[in-house]
């Protein structure tokens, strides 16, 4: 690899400083930082470390890890921290081996993690189970970083044996334990993060994220696709600058095609919050809580670094990984190569019939005895869910069956068991808004079943068994349209080009909002209303979830 020199506007997050220089690389390390004049020029880009994305569950964005990394370089992404949780439920082990082993054909920086959670709950039916050995087999190699987000807080709470095994292990390699608790506050935080649980990405409020801080953990920002805490944590940057990060979780193609850790870092800049903080949060203090092999812009590193026209918008003008230049003006070098497939989808297409609903599917043969009826209410740009009880008077009636009510968005929604053959589960959800038509997808956290949402039996239907032909994908129905983005690589994933499932993605997007849907993304909004550890109401394959009581209701 030739050595070569970049010059411009150095910024040194450490001491807080920016000089102008030359950054000389050979044989992919940064050999030396040179000042060649204290005042930075007003001509010339800002060369600082890479971005990493915190936290983020790669196929959320329906991509495969080599084209994520393709996707991201552009926006001065050079790694992420990535939780294999997704396809883990789906193909266990040798799930997270595909993502291993495809991101290393890229020169991006993938670290993944050991899922903590397969299954997330006994609610449910997934496609594997890790148990304690599995996971410790999967820490003990080096390109597993950490324990990934401990989603099961009872289970840490209540001394569950086969979660304090996991967490043990993590410990005794060395390595970090990722937390998520969502609402968990004063002694049962405390206990929480003593059991060595050092981050968490869930806080709702600002409240909720300094109760945290304050007994050592570090709290993350995020701001993906579907849950945004961006707002209502922003200002601790300046007050934590050692305990913040940044992350999307959940970051759909569409999305990542217009920006990634950098949007947030302009946001941060128009809030006031201080650029060297800001810039702490989203390049070092990743790098050096998960011990990553990342170069941090100094002599020796690794160079992985940025050249941006700005400190205020963050438009990236190059992008290095170990010296190479794989970013350039919005360019990738990455080149897309066809990945191979891996899958667990075994249920076959359902009749129309299925997805009616009986009364007596309720549990009550008696019509007058079946007073009142739960309801999911979404939150745009949230992951939890509000439960509505509503009388029966509510929906309409006729032979036995109650029919979804479009004018008070009262609509169905179903879950599909993906791997087996099973009853549909059913239950009706509002803020939809869908007035006519169906979407389906098997992206639905954290099992992956089948999930739809639809003004009335027979378009459910066609969206499932769109979805079911493609052996994984997202589909919309209306009159005269059926449409699937197919998605086998576990029911999650494309391993075609990312910017052309970008685009499938906006096309297939824009034809649910076009069924009145007002929601910012349905689909991703979709996949989290079936994610039981999250409150307050939730829908599995076996049934309706509570999430305070922690039981199928």
């Amino acid at each position: 690899m030739p050595s070569f020199t970049v010059a411009g506007n150095i910024v040194n997050i450490f001491a807080k400083q920016i000089f102008y220089g030359e950054v000389e690389v050979e044989n992919g390390k940064i050999k030396s930082i040179r000042q060649t004049s204290q005042l930075p020029s007003a001509n010339e880009g800002f060369v600082l470390p890479g971005f990493v994305d915190a936290h983020v569950h790669v196929e959320s964005s329906m991509l495969v890890p080599s084209e994520f990394g393709r996707l991201a370089v552009v926006h001065g992404t050079v790694a992420t921290v990535s939780d294999p949780h997704e396809i883990a439920n789906v193909c266990g082990m040798a799930g997270v081996d595909y993502m291993i082993e495809n991101g290393k054909t890229v020169p991006f920086k993938f670290n993944f993690g050991a899922p903590s959670c397969v299954p997330a709950t006994t609610f449910e039916t997934a496609g594997a189970t890790l148990n304690a050995d599995d996971v410790k087999k999967m820490l003990e190699k080096d390109e597993i970083k950490y324990l990934s987000e401990m989603m099961n807080f009872p289970g840490v709470l209540h001394g569950d044996p086969e979660v304090m095994e996991k967490i043990k292990a993590s410990h005794e390699l060395g390595k970090p334990v990722d937390g998520h608790a969502p609402g968990l506050r004063g002694e049962e935080a405390r206990q929480y993060i003593a059991a060595g649980i050092s981050t968490d990405h869930e806080c709702f409020t600002k409240e909720e994220a300094l109760d945290k801080l304050k007994h050592g953990m570090k709290i993350l920002i995020r701001e993906g696709s579907a849950a945004k805490n961006f707002e209502a944590l922003i200002d601790l940057v300046d007050e934590y600058p050692d305990m913040m990060m940044f992350c999307s979780d959940d970051k759909h193609p569409d999305s990542l095609v217009e920006g990634h850790i950098n949007q947030l870092c302009a946001r941060a800049m128009k809030k006031g919050i201080n650029g060297f903080n800001i810039l702490q949060a989203a390049c070092i203090n990743p790098v050096l809580h998960y011990k990553l092999d990342v170069g941090l812009l100094r002599e020796g590193d690794a160079a992985d670094f940025i050249v941006v026209n700005d400190l205020e918008h963050f438009a990236v003008k190059q992008t290095y990984i170990n010296g190479e230049l794989v970013a350039e003006n919005g360019q990738s070098f990455i080149k897309t190569e066809k990945a191979s497939l891996i899958n667990h989808f075994d249920c076959t297409e359902k009749p129309a019939e299925e997805f009616e609903y009986k009364l007596n599917r309720f549990g009550h043969h008696d019509l007058e005895n079946f007073e009142q009826v739960y309801i999911i209410e979404a939150l745009d740009g949230q992951l939890i869910t509000n439960k509505i009880i509503k009388p029966i008077s509510d929906f309409n009636i006729s032979d036995g069956y109650i029919h979804s009510n479009t004018e008070k968005d009262y609509l169905y929604m179903v879950v599909v068991n993906r791997y087996n053959n099973a009853p549909v589960a059913k239950s009706f959800v509002k803020n939809f808004g869908l007035e006519k038509g169906a979407i389906a997808s098997s992206v639905a956290h954290d099992s992956h079943n089948i999930i739809a949402v639809g003004a009335d039996a027979e378009s459910l239907c066609k969206a499932v068994n769109l979805v079911i032909k493609a052996k994984g994908g997202v589909s919309v129905v209306d009159d005269g349209l059926e449409k699937v983005l197919p998605l086998p690589v576990g029911g999650l994933m494309s391993n075609e080009d990312g910017y052309k499932v970008a685009e499938a993605y906006s096309d297939i997007d824009k034809a649910a909002k076009n069924l009145g849907s007002s929601l910012a993304a349905p689909f991703m909004t979709l996949s989290f209303m079936g994610l039981l550890v999250i409150p307050h109401l939730k829908l599995s394959d076996l049934g309706l979830f509570d999430g305070d009581s922690f039981s199928i209701i």
